[in-house]
């Protein structure tokens, strides 16, 4: 089932010679999940300033599921979204769900090229997505750059019969864009041509991350004025490794002498342990699970902390590390996938060790130990803008459109 969600056209009008894209991915929000592939969105609006872009957006469902209809947010209907419905095989649907998409994308593909003739095709997370839009070549009529996202390399890539899918479609694809330079190491070594790499940093969006009064935050936050606050950011999943920052802090209380406030901003299917692994520890009470909160949100609460740990099994460049930065605020991270990237001198904050409780605790008893360095910190994060990252997926497109 396709979806056509009616816009204003006039908001969308190309100019001449403008360039013409069609975005293709499931993760693109809509407005009962509007944070569904948020960073997406954010590239797209400001891709759209330079470009026309209209949107595919299939949805992956069991094929005994129900269709929902779905509806743009209000900012996105300048993209006139397509939500496809699209089946998919649980677990063992390796050889197959990227053929289903396929065929699901089939029609929407050839009507939107009727009425749109786009130049270029965007198309992110590589499996299904990607691998759909390589067998959609005659479809298509225009060549194909793939994002590597970071979760959909670092899973696949290890079962053999979707990473075979996967090199093939990137090897076949105009350039891939992975959002760090790890990525594209992965993505290399697994086979696929080097010269169609083309790593880009996400940017960040300063008029909301951006250096705020600690005092005056903790005090609207009602957060302790007296105390030092670790923050975390991100959803509690075992990726996302919650529960070794939990440990963590206890163990840093223990050894602070005086108790360290945790703020831990998501939610997730950990939540609940997380309360209980915090209670048993003994300082439960200086650990706050608050749940889900806008970038707005999530901004106070970092110009209001002292530092923010992301202590992750695997990762890209997690967004929320480039916008810590943007607030001035140092970060103890995991030395896994891209954070080493962006995550590298010594006034930024540490890495450490993967699924070592002591070494984070350590680490982070280490940074809060010593001042700052906000002005470096603050020089440092002007390299993530979204100016420079629009700048390169615009150089990008232009590459393969007239290729």
């Amino acid at each position: 089932m396709v979806q056509l969600v009616a816009a204003n056209h006039s908001a969308a009008r190309s100019r001449p010679g403008q360039m013409k894209v069609l975005f293709v991915s499931n993760l693109f929000p809509d407005a009962s999940a509007p944070g569904h592939g948020q960073i997406n969105a954010t590239v797209l609006h400001h891709l759209a300033r330079h470009c026309e872009i209209r949107v595919i957006a299939p949805r992956p469902q069991l094929p005994f599921k129900s269709w929902r209809p779905r509806t743009p947010r209000a900012e996105d209907a300048l993209f006139q979204p397509l939500y496809v419905r699209t089946f998919y095989v649980p677990k063992l649907g390796g050889p197959w769900n990227h053929r289903l998409m396929a065929r699901a994308l089939h029609e929407p593909v050839r009507r939107v090229r009727a009425e749109f003739q786009f130049d270029v095709v965007l198309g992110a997370w590589v499996y299904p997505d990607a691998c759909a839009l390589d067998l959609l070549d005659a479809d298509l009529q225009a060549p194909v750059v793939a994002i590597a996202q970071g979760t959909d390399v670092h899973s696949y890539l290890h079962m053999p019969l979707r990473r075979h899918i996967i090199v093939q479609a990137l090897s076949r694809a105009a350039a891939t864009i992975t959002r760090s330079r790890d990525l594209a190491n992965r993505l290399r070594q697994a086979g696929v041509p080097f010269m169609k790499l083309r790593p880009i940093y996400n940017g960040v969006d300063t008029a909301t991350f951006r250096p705020g009064d600690a005092t005056a935050l903790r005090r609207e936050l009602d957060l302790p004025a007296d105390r030092q606050i670790v923050l975390y950011v991100g959803n509690f999943l075992p990726v996302k490794n919650p529960l070794l920052l939990i440990g963590a802090h206890s163990r840093l209380c223990r050894t602070a002498g005086q108790p360290v406030e945790l703020i831990m901003i998501g939610t997730g299917p950990l939540e609940a342990k997380a309360r209980r692994l915090a209670n048993s520890g003994g300082f439960g009470a200086n650990v706050r699970l608050v749940g889900r909160k806008s970038p707005a949100e999530v901004a106070r609460y970092m110009q209001a902390a002292d530092v923010l740990c992301v202590p992750s099994k695997q990762e890209g460049v997690p967004n929320v590390i480039l916008e810590a930065f943007a607030c001035g605020l140092r970060v103890v991270a995991t030395q896994v996938g891209g954070i080493p990237e962006v995550l590298d001198k010594d006034f930024l904050g540490r890495l450490v060790s993967s699924a070592d409780v002591h070494a984070l605790s350590q680490a982070l008893d280490q940074t809060l130990a010593t001042a700052p360095a906000h002005d470096a910190i603050l020089g440092h994060a002007a390299n993530f803008t979204w100016e420079r990252t629009t700048e390169r997926y615009l150089s990008v497109l232009e590459e393969v459109r007239w290729r």
